[in-house]
């Protein structure tokens, strides 16, 4: 390793600067979540038709629960609020939705999709593993 790698690891690996890498990554994972919270509130129809169309049932109570999901993960995330809870629940919400929306392999798009979800459940999955960090509510 040269020297120029060991300083550039040093300085990331300092405890401020760790904890501020953790609280930019969940600002970061959680904007994806609040922005598609909030359209699947602006368009609740277009949401409802969406759901129905993969085949699950209840659309409307499952636009709710999402929305809520979404919206309030994304928050609390962000605030660091029970972040190892919420990054777990968000994990599961992408595997979940990966799952239901995006198994169409043959479609590139769709599969490009399901491994984003994959990826965010991945990233929250270390949020959960190592939690908020000292910037945030739960102040670990």
């Amino acid at each position: 390793m040269s020297t120029t790698t060991a300083t550039a690891s040093a300085q990331i690996s300092t405890p401020a600067t760790g904890h501020l890498l953790a609280a930019t990554g969940r600002v970061l994972i959680a904007a994806i979540f609040i922005l598609s919270g909030v359209g699947k509130i602006a368009a609740p129809a277009a949401t409802i038709g969406y759901i129905a169309s993969a085949g699950l049932p209840f659309a409307p109570a499952a636009l709710i629960a999402a929305a809520l999901i979404e919206v309030g993960g994304g928050l609390a995330l962000i605030a660091g609020f029970r972040t190892r809870i919420v990054a777990l629940v968000l994990a599961g919400f992408s595997v979940a939705t990966a799952l239901a929306f995006h198994a169409h392999f043959a479609d590139q798009n769709q599969f490009i999709h399901f491994l984003k979800n994959l990826a965010m459940a991945g990233g929250l999955l270390q949020v959960a593993a190592f939690g908020s960090g000292k910037i945030g509510l739960d102040k670990r």
